[in-house]
C-alpha cells in the first residue's frame, strides 16, 4: 500500500490511560518528543527524566494555553529555556495557563540557541494565524548557521505536526480546504445587496477577504441571536470588518465554527447556514452536503 510523501507515523502515549491528562506523542526516525500536560499534572511533567537529569534541565521551547471565558481569544505563551523546569516552575506563579506542551531533544543536541530559533519561528506564526492572545511581544530569536538552521526546520515541521495532535492549533493555518470535489466552488450567501463568498474548511468555514455583510444588526439580535453579534462585535474590534460603502466589508479571510456561524455574521442576526450558503447556481449547502 502506497501513503502520500508527507505521511508520518505518530506515537501517542497516555500514561494514565486519559488523552487529557499528561501524554507523549513522538514521530518516527525524529529525535524530538513532545510533553503535554494540564496545570494539574505539571509536577508529574517535570519528574519526567526526558526533561534531563534532576535539576533544572535540559533546553527546550514550550506552550502554555489558557481560557477565558470574557475574550474573543484564549491566551497563550510561547517560550524557551535552557532549563525548562526551572523555566516551569516559575510559571506556576501566573494564573492564565491551564494546560502545557513541551518539546525537547531525545539527545543533547538542542541548544539555548536551537530553542531560541524555534521559538521566535512559533511565535511569528502564532501572530500570523491570531488564534490566540499571546502574552508577550515578539521574540528575539537566534543567527544559526546554515546546516543547524535547516536541522531546525525539519524540528519545526515536526512541532506543526504534533501540535494538533496534541490539542492545540495556535499555529494551525486557517482555512484549510477540503479535496471534496462537490464543494470546490466557492458559495455564496446575500442578504440586502451585501454578498459574501466562502467555504467549508478541516476547521468549519471560512469567509473570503473582500465579502460583505450588512452594517446594521437584526434588531431582534441582541437579545434572540447574542452570538451573531458578539461575533460581529469581535470581528469589527480587530479590524476583520470595517465599514464600507454602506456595508461591513472584511479586511481578510475570517474563519468561523460552522457556515451558520459565518452566516449569522453576514445577516447581523439568526440565519441557517446549510441553507443560506449556496454555489453559484442556487445550490444550497445542504443539498451539496447530500449529493456529496
Amino acid at each position: 500500500m502506497e501513503h502520500p510523501l508527507d505521511a508520518v507515523n505518530i506515537t501517542l502515549f497516555l500514561p494514565r490511560g486519559d488523552a487529557k491528562r499528561l501524554r507523549t506523542a513522538e514521530i518516527g526516525n525524529w529525535t524530538g518528543l513532545a510533553f503535554a500536560a494540564p496545570r494539574t499534572e505539571l509536577n508529574d511533567l517535570l519528574a519526567r527524566p526526558e526533561l534531563g537529569t534532576e535539576g533544572p534541565g535540559k533546553p527546550a521551547v514550550y506552550i502554555l494555553t489558557g481560557s477565558d471565558l470574557q475574550a474573543d481569544k484564549a491566551p497563550a505563551y510561547i517560550g524557551e529555556s535552557e532549563t525548562i523546569r526551572e523555566r516551569l516552575r516559575q510559571h506556576k506563579a501566573e494564573e492564565f495557563w491551564v494546560s502545557v506542551i513541551v518539546f525537547v531533544s531525545k539527545d543533547q543536541r538542542l541548544t539555548k540557541a536551537h530553542v531560541r530559533y524555534l521559538e521566535s519561528k512559533l511565535v511569528s506564526e502564532a501572530v500570523q494565524v491570531s488564534r490566540f492572545a499571546l502574552q508577550q511581544n515578539q521574540a528575539g530569536g537566534a543567527t544559526l548557521p546554515e546546516c543547524e538552521r535547516e536541522d531546525m526546520e525539519v524540528f519545526l515541521s515536526r512541532i506543526r505536526q504534533l501540535l494538533p495532535v496534541l490539542g492545540c492549533d495556535i499555529v494551525a493555518p486557517r482555512a484549510q480546504l477540503p479535496a471534496n470535489p462537490a464543494l470546490d466552488g466557492p458559495l455564496f450567501c446575500r442578504v440586502k445587496g451585501a454578498e459574501a463568498r466562502g467555504q467549508r474548511t478541516s476547521n468549519g468555514f471560512v469567509v473570503f477577504r473582500g465579502s460583505t455583510a450588512v452594517l446594521q444588526d437584526n434588531p431582534a439580535a441582541q437579545t434572540r441571536h447574542p452570538l451573531a453579534v458578539a461575533l460581529r462585535k469581535g470581528l469589527i474590534a480587530e479590524g476583520t470588518l470595517v465599514q464600507q460603502g454602506g456595508f461591513l466589508t472584511f479586511t481578510k479571510d475570517a474563519e468561523f465554527s460552522s457556515p451558520s456561524a459565518a452566516a449569522y455574521v453576514v445577516h447581523g442576526g439568526g440565519a441557517s447556514g446549510l441553507t443560506e450558503w449556496r454555489s453559484e447556481d442556487g445550490t444550497t449547502l445542504k443539498q451539496l452536503d447530500e449529493t456529496a
